[in-house]
């Protein structure tokens, strides 16, 4: 089944861009970047912030995203999916990042929310943004957690 990802979250403040993979069929059906309540990204990066994303209404993690020059957007903009599994995306599309230095001139790193999206690091770092390719923010990937939180308080603490 072919899906369409979102628009990007973009300010002209944003300095950390954070690319996933392809939204969930959750996050579809509510129109939210990462809207499954199983998937970590909202407490992991709330946790690093200091604020309870988490708790907050998507309006308002838009809000903290953009007091924290933080943008959001996805390696494809479409893809082929049974489910939510990244492992199972096919025919994949990928977005136009030429249009970055416009959208966002302050952007500076560039954040992979997991392997699947980090597959495509080396077309940013050709655009001269730094990188990073995070632990998966997926539920899945809770095994790791104490790295994990460790890893995007690297990045994100405030």
């Amino acid at each position: 089944m072919k899906k369409q990802g979102f628009p990007p979250v973009l300010y002209k403040n944003t300095e950390i861009l954070i690319l996933g993979s392809l939204p969930s069929d959750e996050s579809i059906r509510k129109q939210q970047y990462y809207g499954n309540p199983g998937n970590d990204f909202w407490r992991l990066l709330g946790r690093a912030l200091g604020e309870d994303l988490q708790g907050m209404e998507y309006e308002g993690r838009l809000e903290a995203l953009k007091r924290n020059s933080i943008g959001l957007w996805d390696v494809f903009k479409a893809g082929s999916r049974e489910g939510s599994l990244d492992s199972e995306i096919g025919a994949e599309e990928l977005n136009d990042f030429s249009k970055l230095k416009e959208l966002a001139p302050e952007l500076r790193l560039v954040c992979f929310n997991g392997k699947k999206a980090g597959k495509y690091e080396s077309l940013l770092l050709k655009m001269g943004y730094g990188t990073i390719v995070l632990p998966s923010s997926s539920g899945a990937n809770r095994r790791f957690s104490k790295k994990r939180v460790s890893e995007w308080e690297a990045v994100f603490k405030r």
